[in-house]
């Protein structure tokens, strides 16, 4: 009790020196209020300051403007809606143009907010063209082979996005045009594997060059690509990355896989894995851009029981008997039923947040990844954490129909709950499970017309491979358990395709 109060006594005295510093001209006041709202009493206060209220499914995206005063989101009901969200009031609402569950919708910045990007589960990417009085067209500018998880805005451009999907494509989009470039399919570093084509999930942009962006699937790295490398000719290949990112433990591990990635502005990569945990990478602590067989890893008893796999890779650094850094872990929620996001929070990414399988948001220190705060969300999973361009808010959305903004407007502090479990889940295989005869069959026939395409230029193996994999997938989960023996209980999280 007495460390206690010494400790709630400390943080008080630095708020009131950092005061004194500012008003005897020490400390700008730019610094000051960076210090103010990262500071741990601020997040300890966040609360639920409303709920909107309107989607008729899962809400799978939200996302602010630059400006900070509207919220767009998009969801299973294949609409899409511009919140004023400090009032609680649609601004606008309207049907995406998608044929399946909207994934993602960003305001392009510097339009107005009269642009907005979508990817769905139709493997579709569209754009939203506001008009006056509220009318809204759409067009389509691209297309992926299965569901497109993510798109990602170039920062400070008014017209150029990438996209990826489970068909292992990157594209990308200039508005300016409406052309959709292709620029590679993402390989696994196993040829000869029939998981050929990894299964992407997520993308993000290096927001202080963005030459640089990741992405990540169905396999245990994240994958760091220079578009400048890009020949737009066509004259050359573009699929190698310039670095892999991998825990030294997990470089072996076929049961995880990335469901979450985000750069911070100091180029930090924050990657989020199922059934595992999130982790922070610095730039030393890539593997290379060539990965070569070993014939085994090491186990890291720190992140859970894990065996030695024969058909590993390794880094030449590895080989050499050079080791980098181990990456900063965050441990305490659950990833295993969606695919999740992850995000910085912080003027300045002081903390790590993220949704969970329990319904709760979860809020981690940066540096040294003490877990600080556990909120109670949402009854089922929560997905997608957003935080405000400008302030200490945050935006909260997963399975259940509503949107949920927080605000550091409680009067107590928070305590942390005692039943966090901080160990790694048992496996459960990789998330992209077919749920039903209907979804394989939509998968097989955007595949097989792919496969259609490709045999005339007689380039079909890899659709042959990824045809194999979906059979494979599905037969491995129709008979609904999990994979721990465990009577598989989620059926609301696993049938919306978040």
């Amino acid at each position: 009790m007495d460390m206690m109060r010494k400790r709630a006594r400390t943080s008080m005295d630095s708020t009131i020196v950092d005061v004194w510093k500012r008003e005897v001209g020490e400390l700008q006041s730019r610094n000051f209020a960076h210090r103010l709202a990262a500071s741990e009493g601020v997040v300890l206060r966040l609360d639920i300051l409303r709920k909107l209220e309107k989607h008729k499914g899962c809400v799978n995206t939200v996302s602010f403007n630059a400006d900070g005063d509207i919220l767009v989101s998009g969801s299973d009901d294949r609409s899409v809606i511009l919140w004023g969200w400090e009032t609680g009031r649609v601004r606008l609402s309207f049907h995406s143009g998608h044929h399946n569950n909207v994934f993602q919708a960003k305001i392009m910045p510097y339009t107005e907010d009269r642009k907005i990007v979508t990817c769905a589960a139709d493997g579709q990417v569209r754009l939203a063209q506001i008009l006056e009085r509220g009318k809204v067209e759409t067009k389509l500018l691209a297309e992926h082979e299965g569901r497109a998880h993510k798109l990602a805005i170039e920062p400070g451009s008014p017209h150029i996005f990438y996209t990826c999907g489970e068909d292992g494509l990157v594209q990308h989009i200039d508005l300016r045009t409406s052309i959709a470039t292709e620029l590679f399919t993402c390989q696994s570093v196993h040829p000869q594997n029939y998981k050929s084509v990894i299964q992407l999930n997520t993308i993000s942009i290096d927001p202080r060059n963005p030459n640089f962006f990741a992405v990540g699937g169905s396999d245990q790295f994240a994958r760091l690509f220079d578009i400048r490398k890009y020949k737009w000719d066509g004259s050359t290949e573009f699929g190698q990355p310039i670095n892999f990112f991998c825990p030294p433990h997990l470089v072996g591990d076929e049961n995880v896989g990335i469901t979450g990635l985000a750069f911070s502005d100091q180029r930090e990569l924050l990657a989020s894995y199922n059934n595992e945990f999130i982790y922070l990478f610095t730039g030393d602590m890539g593997l290379g851009p060539d990965l070569v067989p070993t014939s085994s890893v090491s186990d890291d008893s720190d992140a859970g029981d894990m065996s030695p796999d024969h058909n590993s890779v390794a880094s030449p650094a590895a080989i050499d008997g050079n080791t980098t850094a181990a990456p900063q872990v965050y441990k305490g929620h659950l990833n295993c039923k969606t695919v999740k996001g992850v995000n910085f929070y912080g003027p300045r990414c002081e903390y790590v947040v993220s949704g969970s399988d329990c319904g709760r948001i979860f809020i981690w220190k940066k540096k040294g990844g003490k877990l600080i705060r556990v909120m109670e969300a949402d009854k089922d999973v929560v997905n997608c954490i957003e935080p405000h361009p400008h302030t200490m808010n945050l935006a909260s959305s997963g399975i259940e129909s509503d949107i949920k903004i927080w605000i550091p407007k409680a009067i107590d502090r928070a305590t942390l709950p005692t039943n966090i479990k901080m160990k790694r889940p048992k496996p459960r295989g990789w998330m992209h499970r077919m749920i039903s005869p209907e979804d394989l069959m939509l998968q097989l026939v955007s595949l097989q017309s792919r496969r259609t395409r490709q045999e005339r230029s007689g380039e079909s193996s890899d659709v042959r491979r990824s045809l194999l994999q979906m059979l494979l997938t599905f037969d491995a989960n129709s008979d609904g358990s999990s994979a721990d023996g465990d009577e598989d209980t989620t059926t609301g999280a696993e049938e919306c395709s978040t």
